[in-house]
């Protein structure tokens, strides 16, 4: 299991190589939500998302004799690429299995990144694990998957240091850390940092409505499952249920799930456009938009909110700016 001194050895061994991003504010920010509000820009982060902290962690780890035969990672993008770039860093081979459906630019910036892309149609019902493991044992690579993976969640935890120490610095030790879930990687990540190095920061889940496994997991005390709509706008946070390794963790850290809807997300991209002038995708933006959008479900005079990713298509991007002001 994760714990500290794994998230600090992640740490030390993305010295270099992992973005320290900044935590970032605008009074116009908390002047809709009524109280401070922090936002810790992942779509800063090399590769466009969080996801590089955690495939550096889980690539770096490898003892050289691994590493070398080559990796192997099934994503809808964000993880892909995360992967792929430690991957061509070290200068060994990378597959990655996504779905057809994924957004054009994530299949394009992994395979820019070197990594040898196999699509699958997830509508269909082809079923990814089955495709990887075929892979894997055909080649020798080593399956990271995208956040039941210790190192993985490892890595994701060092954002949680980053914003232990930038909460101090602008005087807040007492906050909800919102952070935009799918199958809670980077939640436990952070739930486990902050419980060592803040306590008085509690990590709390936000998932899109339709997909809310981990706030259903987190009120019943068991894992849930998703069984609803299609992917939507929100490729990048969909996943089946919280992980085997994830749930415990978050269920003993965070505080009660929040669940946004569409709306509020893709406002929160706007807000995050216009008045901090980053770029975010739909699953990147549903914690700011819980920040902005709802309130009363926070407690506290500040909140910090992950965002997560800005790998999003253009296309798309343009639509959803153009459909108003915030």
């Amino acid at each position: 299991m994760t714990d500290i001194a794994m998230i600090e050895a992640a740490a030390a061994r993305g010295a270099g190589h992992v973005r320290r991003t900044p935590l970032l504010s605008s009074p116009f920010l908390d002047e809709i939500a009524g109280r401070r509000v922090f936002v810790k820009p992942e779509c800063l982060q090399h590769t466009g998302s969080f996801k590089f902290r955690g495939g550096w962690s889980a690539v770096s780890a490898l003892d050289e004799a691994t590493r070398t035969r080559g990796v192997i990672a099934y994503s809808s993008g964000n993880h892909a690429q995360g992967v792929a770039r430690a991957a061509q860093v070290f200068g060994i081979p990378a597959v990655i299995v996504m779905p057809a459906d994924a957004p054009a630019l994530k299949i394009a910036n992994t395979r820019a990144l070197g990594a040898e892309v196999v699509l699958y149609d997830r509508a269909a019902g082809e079923d990814r694990d089955a495709i990887g493991a075929g892979l894997a044992e055909a080649r020798g690579l080593t399956l990271i998957k995208p956040f039941d993976n210790a190192q993985v969640i490892a890595g994701q935890g060092t954002t949680g240091l980053e914003i232990a120490e930038q909460a101090a610095e602008a005087g807040v030790t007492a906050a909800d850390v919102l952070v935009c879930c799918g199958g809670g990687g980077l939640t436990s990540g952070i739930a486990l940092a902050l419980e060592a190095r803040a306590p008085g920061l509690r990590a709390r889940p936000v998932e899109p409505e339709g997909f809310d496994d981990v706030a259903r997991s987190l009120a019943s005390g068991r894992i849930e499952t998703n069984t609803g709509p299609a992917v939507g706008i929100f490729d990048a946070i969909i996943t089946p249920s919280p992980g085997q390794i994830t749930f415990p963790i978050l269920h003993r850290l965070c505080g009660p799930g929040l669940v946004v809807t569409e709306a509020q997300a893709k406002a929160a991209m706007r807000a995050a456009f216009t008045r901090l002038k980053i770029v975010l995708e739909p699953g990147g933006a549903v914690a700011l938009a819980a920040a902005l959008y709802q309130p009363e479900a926070v407690t506290g005079d500040a909140v910090i909110a992950v965002a997560s990713g800005g790998n999003v298509d253009a296309d798309l991007f343009a639509r959803i700016l153009s459909e108003g002001e915030d």
